[in-house]
């Protein structure tokens, strides 16, 4: 396969400014390897520096370690080349993308028949993605599984593997493009390619979720279902029943959505415990909104519910205060008074000068609504009160008894 075979960006005239780093004046040149026997530091050894310090992020030392590599004019070509990859590598991950792409596209275009030509068309479809530039980002993703065909057959499993992967990255790539209705048909083809259960997992939620978002929602409904059913211990899991309970409230079906939401409160799974952080995030998130719309909807009985549920998630008062709060507002619209007299007092003791904890800025406004609340409720019982007195109420007259039936002569 020839350079002019592979999808290259126009930012080909940059690449000699990039690769040559910039120095202010009067700053040091970076040290040259030595020379002479026994003074030479070995390739081998100025590319691992490299590869360690990229990965502790100390990008200055990175990038004067590979360009020692890349200036000596005795390096093997192959750590010329390793050196090129490593430059490029840490620029992308200090955020660089225009001088990583510039790099990706230099290899490309100067080693065209090098075996990690499709591990670099992958890179650059990733950076070229990162810069927002979709259509030659996917061009490149193509151009990964082209080159892949080439290359020897001892490292068939890497070459299929970088294929599956760039497919993994088209169908993301359009989901970050917001092509949706395109994403999640290419996830549903990821799904059934022999991926690492992780993969496959990762990309029957995002089909649901590139589902959901170009608008087709029974048909995300099947896919979360049937994601939640194969992959029942997936990191996903909270994610999609938020998905799905938000997807069966717009739906209007709301007992369905109901039950989606006590599920993921109350079922304890083994990830909740291994990630209880995104566990408990996903649980307030859906519980809130769930419980949230159906209060606004006017079906109390069920917020309350969820409301409830929410409560027991945590015992941190700056959790549980703003919950009780949202209890006792569905107490007093279901007239039970003394319930949500005993919430609102509660709120209000926990900002009082009696509270153990310091009081924050959230709970302060938070007693402020619920003082008031409670004056709404006395100032209702005294209407009342003033009311019944004013127009008490009328007893409604006996009914006279019917007379007895005659009873029948013998």
């Amino acid at each position: 396969m020839k350079a002019s075979q592979f999808v290259l960006c126009p930012l080909s005239l940059l690449a000699l400014a990039v690769l040559v780093p910039a120095r202010s004046a009067g700053a040091p040149a970076a040290p040259a390897a030595k020379s002479g026997a026994g003074g030479d530091v070995e390739p081998q050894s100025l590319l691992r520096l490299g590869a360690n310090m990229s990965g502790r992020g100390d990008y200055s030392t990175a990038a004067i370690a590979f360009w020692q590599v890349l200036k000596r004019p005795d390096a093997p070509l192959e750590d010329k080349k390793t050196a090129l990859l490593g430059l490029a590598h840490l620029h992308r991950r200090e955020g660089s993308l225009t001088k990583a792409a510039a790099i990706y596209e230099k290899y490309i275009k100067d080693y065209p028949d090098d075996e990690r030509i499709p591990d670099a068309l992958l890179e650059l479809g990733r950076t070229l993605r990162d810069m927002g530039v979709y259509r030659m980002s996917i061009g490149c993703f193509y151009s990964v599984i082209n080159s892949t065909l080439k290359f020897p057959s001892q490292d068939f499993e890497h070459y299929q593997l970088l294929a599956k992967t760039a497919q993994f990255e088209i169908a993301q790539t359009h989901f970050e493009a917001g092509e949706f209705a395109e994403a999640g048909k290419y996830f549903s083809r990821v799904r059934l390619l022999e991926l690492a259960p992780a993969d496959r997992a990762r990309a029957h939620f995002m089909s649901a979720f590139a589902e959901q978002l170009s608008g087709d929602l029974d048909t995300a409904v099947v896919t979360l279902r049937s994601f939640l059913e194969e992959w029942p211990a997936d990191k996903n899991v909270p994610e999609a029943r938020y998905l799905l309970a938000t997807i069966l409230r717009q739906l209007n079906r709301p007992q369905e959505a109901l039950a989606v939401t006590f599920e993921l409160l109350r079922t304890e799974h083994a990830n909740s415990a291994a990630d209880p952080q995104r566990w408990s995030y996903w649980q307030r998130r859906t519980g809130n909104q769930v419980a949230n719309d159906f209060f606004q909807d006017g079906d109390t009985f069920d917020a309350l519910a969820i409301y409830q549920g929410l409560f027991e998630l945590s015992d941190n008062p700056a959790w549980r205060l703003p919950v009780t709060y949202q209890i006792a507002l569905c107490e007093e619209r279901l007239s039970q008074l003394d319930k949500a007299r005993a919430a609102y007092a509660a709120i209000v003791a926990a900002a009082g000068p009696g509270a153990g904890a310091p009081v924050t800025p959230e709970i302060a406004d938070l007693a402020q609504m619920a003082a008031w609340r409670l004056a709404h409720l006395d100032w209702r019982d005294q209407t009342d009160r003033k009311f019944s007195v004013l127009f008490p109420p009328v007893e409604k007259p006996s009914a006279t008894p019917a007379p007895p039936l005659p009873q029948p002569t013998s």
